[in-house]
């Protein structure tokens, strides 16, 4: 069995590191580590500016480049052990509450409402997605879902609710920074 191989570069002063054993694989981190670039708030950005989360259904298969997986379910997915779905971590308390959850049924003609209502409980559960963002600053993170319909799932709602999140704090900091400038003049 080959040894497993490590990508070790610095970008704009930020040292990324990539340990895999499949060349293609490799090479994908290689191009991808010359492509990053390190956000104001410290999580892992692309030159899109947009964090390292991708969104993955729990029936796709599992990829090196996964990073940290996160199930966002409130209930484990039909028919899937433990060991086949390979998460870190299982984060129920992100999913969105039973009764939203029944409310919402899948159905696309709901989906303005159900993004406003969920992220309501989001804002009063903030412990749930923290880990996320935290996870996120160390490296490519990827939330696992159950839903058939890609577009209109509460995982689709949840990264956007995450990247605004991350947007408000780099503005938080951006303009406390210049307080603090103003306030040094």
């Amino acid at each position: 069995m080959q040894a497993a191989r490590t990508v070790s570069t610095t970008i704009d002063g930020v040292s990324v590191r990539c340990d895999i054993d499949d060349p293609g694989v490799y090479r994908e981190c290689e191009r991808r580590a010359s492509q990053l670039r390190e956000g104001d708030d410290g999580v892992w950005n692309n030159h899109n500016g947009e964090a390292m989360i991708k969104l993955k259904r729990v029936y796709d298969p599992v990829s090196r480049t996964d990073g940290t997986r996160f199930l966002v379910e409130r209930l484990w997915p039909r028919g899937l052990s433990k060991e086949r779905l390979h998460v870190t971590a299982w984060l129920k308390e992100v999913g969105p509450s039973t009764e939203l959850r029944r409310w919402f049924n899948h159905d696309p003609m709901k989906w303005s409402q159900f993004r406003r209502r969920y992220f309501r409980e989001l804002d009063s559960r903030p412990e749930s997605w923290q880990p996320i963002l935290a996870a996120a600053r160390r490296g490519m993170v990827t939330l696992v879902y159950s839903s058939h319909d890609e577009e209109h799932n509460n995982a689709v709602a949840l990264e956007k609710y995450l990247q605004a999140k991350r947007r408000q704090r780099s503005s938080r900091r951006r303009s406390a920074a210049a307080t603090r400038a103003r306030a040094d003049r």
